[in-house]
Protein backbone atom coordinates (compact mmCIF):
# COMPACT_ATOMS: atom_id res chain seq x y z
CA UNK A 1 0.00 0.00 0.00
CA UNK A 2 1.25 3.48 -0.88
CA UNK A 3 -0.27 6.58 0.72
CA UNK A 4 0.30 10.12 -0.51
CA UNK A 5 0.45 12.09 2.76
CA UNK A 6 -0.56 15.30 0.97
CA UNK A 7 -4.00 13.81 0.31
CA UNK A 8 -4.77 13.23 3.99
CA UNK A 9 -6.68 15.45 6.38
CA UNK A 10 -4.84 16.44 9.58
CA UNK A 11 -6.88 13.87 11.53
CA UNK A 12 -6.04 11.11 9.02
CA UNK A 13 -2.34 12.05 9.05
CA UNK A 14 -2.34 12.02 12.87
CA UNK A 15 -3.98 8.58 12.99
CA UNK A 16 -1.45 7.07 10.59
CA UNK A 17 1.60 8.78 12.08
CA UNK A 18 0.74 7.69 15.62
CA UNK A 19 0.37 4.11 14.42
CA UNK A 20 3.61 4.04 12.42
CA UNK A 21 6.11 6.32 14.20
CA UNK A 22 6.42 3.68 16.91
CA UNK A 23 7.20 3.27 19.69
CA UNK A 24 7.30 6.90 20.79
CA UNK A 25 8.46 8.06 24.22
CA UNK A 26 5.79 9.76 26.27
CA UNK A 27 6.49 12.95 28.22
CA UNK A 28 4.25 13.02 31.29
CA UNK A 29 4.42 16.74 31.97
CA UNK A 30 3.84 18.39 35.33
CA UNK A 31 3.43 22.17 35.23
CA UNK A 32 2.10 24.83 37.59
CA UNK A 33 -1.38 26.30 37.17
CA UNK A 34 -2.27 29.94 37.78
CA UNK A 35 -3.71 29.07 41.20
CA UNK A 36 -0.60 27.19 42.37
CA UNK A 37 -2.01 23.69 41.79
CA UNK A 38 -0.29 21.34 39.39
CA UNK A 39 -1.37 20.27 35.93
CA UNK A 40 -0.38 16.83 34.60
CA UNK A 41 -0.71 15.67 30.99
CA UNK A 42 0.96 13.18 28.61
CA UNK A 43 2.46 14.09 25.22
CA UNK A 44 3.88 11.57 22.77
CA UNK A 45 5.19 13.99 20.16
CA UNK A 46 8.30 14.36 22.30
CA UNK A 47 11.97 13.44 22.19
CA UNK A 48 15.52 14.33 23.10
CA UNK A 49 16.87 17.06 20.85
CA UNK A 50 20.51 17.64 21.82
CA UNK A 51 23.01 16.75 24.53
CA UNK A 52 25.24 19.86 24.41
CA UNK A 53 23.33 21.53 25.93
CA UNK A 54 20.87 18.83 27.03
CA UNK A 55 17.53 19.73 25.42
CA UNK A 56 14.17 18.23 24.52
CA UNK A 57 11.36 19.13 22.17
CA UNK A 58 7.69 18.80 23.05
CA UNK A 59 4.85 19.28 20.58
CA UNK A 60 1.58 20.59 22.03
CA UNK A 61 -1.58 20.82 19.94
CA UNK A 62 -4.81 22.60 20.75
CA UNK A 63 -7.47 21.36 23.16
CA UNK A 64 -10.55 19.70 21.60
CA UNK A 65 -12.46 22.99 21.82
CA UNK A 66 -9.67 24.83 19.96
CA UNK A 67 -8.27 26.59 23.03
CA UNK A 68 -4.62 26.58 24.10
CA UNK A 69 -3.87 23.63 26.38
CA UNK A 70 -3.11 24.29 30.04
CA UNK A 71 0.37 22.77 29.74
CA UNK A 72 1.39 25.29 27.09
CA UNK A 73 -0.17 28.19 29.03
CA UNK A 74 1.71 27.15 32.17
CA UNK A 75 5.05 26.59 30.45
CA UNK A 76 4.94 29.94 28.67
CA UNK A 77 3.89 31.78 31.83
CA UNK A 78 6.21 30.18 34.38
CA UNK A 79 9.03 28.66 32.24
CA UNK A 80 9.57 25.58 34.42
CA UNK A 81 8.08 22.08 34.16
CA UNK A 82 8.94 18.47 34.97
CA UNK A 83 8.89 15.61 32.47
CA UNK A 84 8.35 12.09 33.80
CA UNK A 85 8.92 8.83 31.98
CA UNK A 86 6.14 6.54 33.16
CA UNK A 87 6.48 2.80 33.64
CA UNK A 88 4.00 -0.02 33.08
CA UNK A 89 2.13 0.32 36.37
CA UNK A 90 1.56 4.03 35.70
CA UNK A 91 -0.04 3.54 32.26
CA UNK A 92 -3.64 3.79 33.46
CA UNK A 93 -3.04 6.93 35.53
CA UNK A 94 -1.08 8.51 32.69
CA UNK A 95 -3.88 7.83 30.23
CA UNK A 96 -6.53 9.16 32.63
CA UNK A 97 -4.52 12.37 33.04
CA UNK A 98 -5.14 13.16 29.35
CA UNK A 99 -8.81 13.94 30.12
CA UNK A 100 -9.88 17.53 29.53
CA UNK A 101 -10.52 19.26 32.87
CA UNK A 102 -11.53 22.84 33.65
CA UNK A 103 -8.57 25.22 33.74
CA UNK A 104 -6.71 25.21 37.08
CA UNK A 105 -8.25 21.88 38.14
CA UNK A 106 -5.46 19.45 38.99
CA UNK A 107 -5.19 15.98 37.44
CA UNK A 108 -2.88 15.08 40.31
CA UNK A 109 -5.64 15.73 42.82
CA UNK A 110 -8.17 13.91 40.64
CA UNK A 111 -5.95 10.81 40.44
CA UNK A 112 -4.66 10.94 44.02
CA UNK A 113 -1.02 10.88 42.92
CA UNK A 114 1.73 11.61 45.43
CA UNK A 115 4.27 14.39 44.91
CA UNK A 116 7.74 14.79 46.37
CA UNK A 117 10.48 17.42 46.24
CA UNK A 118 12.88 17.42 43.31
CA UNK A 119 16.27 19.00 44.11
CA UNK A 120 17.17 21.74 41.66
CA UNK A 121 13.55 22.20 40.56
CA UNK A 122 11.00 24.85 41.46
CA UNK A 123 8.37 22.15 41.04
CA UNK A 124 7.85 18.75 42.68
CA UNK A 125 7.92 15.45 40.83
CA UNK A 126 5.61 12.45 40.90
CA UNK A 127 6.84 10.30 43.78
CA UNK A 128 6.17 6.99 42.03
CA UNK A 129 7.89 7.67 38.69
CA UNK A 130 11.37 6.24 38.22
CA UNK A 131 12.69 8.93 35.85
CA UNK A 132 12.05 12.68 35.94
CA UNK A 133 13.67 15.74 34.34
CA UNK A 134 13.45 19.30 35.61
CA UNK A 135 13.04 21.41 32.46
CA UNK A 136 13.46 25.11 31.73
CA UNK A 137 11.70 26.72 28.77
CA UNK A 138 13.94 27.96 25.95
CA UNK A 139 11.68 28.88 23.04
CA UNK A 140 8.49 28.05 21.18
CA UNK A 141 7.91 27.73 17.44
CA UNK A 142 4.55 27.34 15.74
CA UNK A 143 3.74 24.91 12.93
CA UNK A 144 0.18 25.95 12.09
CA UNK A 145 -1.69 25.26 15.36
CA UNK A 146 1.02 23.02 16.81
CA UNK A 147 3.34 24.59 19.41
CA UNK A 148 6.84 23.11 19.40
CA UNK A 149 8.44 23.80 22.77
CA UNK A 150 12.21 23.61 23.17
CA UNK A 151 13.51 23.27 26.72
CA UNK A 152 16.75 22.72 28.61
CA UNK A 153 17.10 19.68 30.86
CA UNK A 154 18.46 21.06 34.12
CA UNK A 155 18.24 18.19 36.63
CA UNK A 156 17.57 14.45 36.36
CA UNK A 157 16.03 12.14 38.96
CA UNK A 158 16.70 8.40 38.68
CA UNK A 159 15.31 5.81 41.07
CA UNK A 160 18.33 4.04 42.58
CA UNK A 161 16.67 0.70 41.79
CA UNK A 162 17.14 1.23 38.04
CA UNK A 163 20.78 2.35 38.13
CA UNK A 164 24.06 0.50 38.15
CA UNK A 165 27.54 0.59 36.61
CA UNK A 166 28.66 -0.80 33.26
CA UNK A 167 31.92 -2.69 32.61
CA UNK A 168 33.81 0.62 32.42
CA UNK A 169 32.38 1.90 35.71
CA UNK A 170 30.03 4.39 34.06
CA UNK A 171 26.51 5.07 35.33
CA UNK A 172 24.09 2.76 33.58
CA UNK A 173 20.28 2.89 33.57
CA UNK A 174 18.57 -0.49 33.23
CA UNK A 175 15.79 -0.30 30.64
CA UNK A 176 14.37 -3.58 31.96
CA UNK A 177 14.11 -2.24 35.50
CA UNK A 178 12.87 1.17 34.35
CA UNK A 179 10.19 -0.65 32.30
CA UNK A 180 9.20 2.50 30.36
CA UNK A 181 6.05 2.55 28.26
CA UNK A 182 6.14 3.76 24.68
CA UNK A 183 3.17 5.08 22.74
CA UNK A 184 1.69 3.17 19.83
CA UNK A 185 -1.61 3.96 18.08
CA UNK A 186 -5.01 4.42 19.72
CA UNK A 187 -5.01 3.12 23.29
CA UNK A 188 -1.96 0.88 22.79
CA UNK A 189 1.34 1.12 24.63
CA UNK A 190 4.61 -0.73 24.23
CA UNK A 191 6.46 -2.18 27.23
CA UNK A 192 10.23 -2.65 27.47
CA UNK A 193 9.86 -6.35 26.63
CA UNK A 194 12.84 -8.34 25.35
CA UNK A 195 15.97 -6.30 24.81
CA UNK A 196 17.95 -6.67 21.58
CA UNK A 197 21.62 -5.82 21.97
CA UNK A 198 23.81 -5.22 18.94
CA UNK A 199 27.49 -4.35 19.34
CA UNK A 200 28.23 -0.93 17.87
CA UNK A 201 31.24 -0.42 15.58
CA UNK A 202 34.33 1.10 17.19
Amino acid sequence: MHIDMSTLSPIQAYALMTQTVIPRPVAWVLSENDNGTHNLAPFSYFNGLASDPPMIMLSIGLAPDGSIKDTRVNIEARKHFVIHIAHREMAEAMTRSSATLPRNKSEIDMLGLALTDMPGSKLPRLADCRIAYACEYDSLHMIKDQAIVFAHLKHLYLDDAITGKDAKGRLNVSAVDADPIGRLGGGEYFGAGELIYVERPA
